[in-house]
């Protein structure tokens, strides 16, 4: 790749960045990435978020009601957005990008409009759609009257950046297929991940892992199925719950470490009412940076992800954790896996039980299926390449 030359790169970001999860996960290593290389980007981002990396954010005002993380759809968003956009447009004053990045609808509808403003390229990076996304959260039904206006204004917003990025392939195709955008405004950027700071287990890395399992009360020599991600029902909560328990039924060797929020109270008192109490543990909300240390903790990994637009950065962090990892088979799962996942047939508890089982009664297939899938992931996925190809996007925009 050529030279980069520096952007003054201004990142619209409507969430409480950070918070520890997938979409933020996204912004943030894309952020580092690019600043590594030379640009200098300034993020607009909701309040409650929490500063990581040493990078510049400039947040929204806060209200007094509302001093909690809002994750996915929420009327909140609606003020949050006004504000964020009041903060926006004296930045673009104050601070003259030569480009807009937004993430999220939202952000790409507040980035049209400074984009116009100040006429400068607007990017989009699209992680799912906007209807699809209110019906997983739901926050909206199919047959709601609300839902085709807000279908009509998604592919408006759809329509109006120059460049599209999307987290897959089948994103890509979505946006292609169903609200009609030009093939040759889109981007394919999958995510990626750090395999340095995510990594196998190494035998010097057991002291300490002794230790976190002593404080997890996770008993000695049961096999470790992790999770790490959002807890709701769209991410297939409830299933893997359900899904444990027909495990526990078969044999007691095995301890669920289910890692992330929102809901951990209401899961933990399912897993309670289960009978589940002793072979699961909760979590709660774990720290991104302490995310590679846990994950080291698991012997197989599961994403029964329910979502069929958003994408599925955890993976990753499994594969490049060289975790075996068992999924629901859709196309994201078998964009990132390939073949070396272990994919449930249907979305059901019963099918995600039943490939659970199948891999956890092969402990001889772990070392083979773990280290494919960090080739696999060392080979294609990084958030330095992902950020040389975003670079190579902000030279043709901005170099025209």
């Amino acid at each position: 790749m050529p030279p980069v030359t520096p952007r003054r790169v201004l990142m619209v970001a409507p969430t409480m960045f950070f918070a520890d999860y997938g979409c933020h996960v996204r912004i943030y290593e894309e952020a580092v990435a690019l600043r590594d290389l030379g640009h200098a980007l300034r993020i607009l981002a909701y309040p409650n978020g929490r500063d990581v990396g040493g990078l510049t954010v400039r947040r929204s005002p806060g209200v007094p009601f509302n001093y909690r993380v809002v994750v996915g759809s929420s009327r909140h968003k609606i003020y949050l957005d006004a504000m964020l956009s009041l903060v926006a447009l004296h930045e673009i004053v104050a601070h003259p990008p030569d480009l807009i990045h937004a993430h999220l609808h939202e952000g790409a509808l507040i980035g049209y409009v400074l984009s116009r403003l100040r006429r400068v390229p607007l990017i989009f990076d699209f992680q799912g759609s906007l209807t699809s996304e209110m019906c997983d959260h739901g926050f909206l039904r199919p047959e709601s009257p609300l839902f085709r206006p807000l279908w009509r204004l998604e592919r408006w917003i759809d329509h109006r950046p120059h460049v599209i990025l999307t987290s897959s392939r089948h994103a890509a195709d979505l946006l292609v297929r169903e609200f009609g955008v030009p093939a040759s405004r889109i981007q394919p950027v999958p995510d990626g991940v750090n395999a340095d700071r995510f990594r196998p287990r190494r035998p010097d890395d057991e002291p300490a892992l002794r230790v976190t399992r002593q404080e997890l009360g996770i008993p000695e020599g049961r096999v470790v199925v992790v999770y790490l991600g959002l807890l709701a029902e769209y991410q297939g909560t409830g299933l893997l719950l359900e899904a444990a328990r027909q495990i526990i039924e078969r044999r007691q060797d095995v301890h669920f470490l289910i890692m992330g929020y929102p809901g951990e109270n209401y899961y933990r008192a399912v897993a309670r009412n289960m009978g589940l109490e002793p072979w699961v543990t909760f979590t709660g909300r774990l720290p991104y940076e302490q995310a590679p240390h846990f994950l080291r903790l698991g012997d197989v990994a599961v994403a029964p992800k329910l979502s069929a637009t958003e994408g599925s950065g955890k993976l990753l962090n499994y594969m490049a954790t060289a975790l075996p990892t068992v999924v629901f088979d859709t196309p994201v799962s078998r964009e990132y896996l390939g073949e070396w996942g272990v994919y449930a047939p249907r979305p059901t508890a019963d099918a995600l039980a039943r490939a659970l089982w199948d891999l956890l009664d092969a402990p001889h297939e772990w070392p083979v299926l773990g280290h494919a899938l960090r080739q696999r992931v060392v080979a294609r996925f990084s958030w330095r390449r992902a950020a040389r190809v975003i670079a190579e996007v902000y030279e043709h925009l901005t170099g025209r």
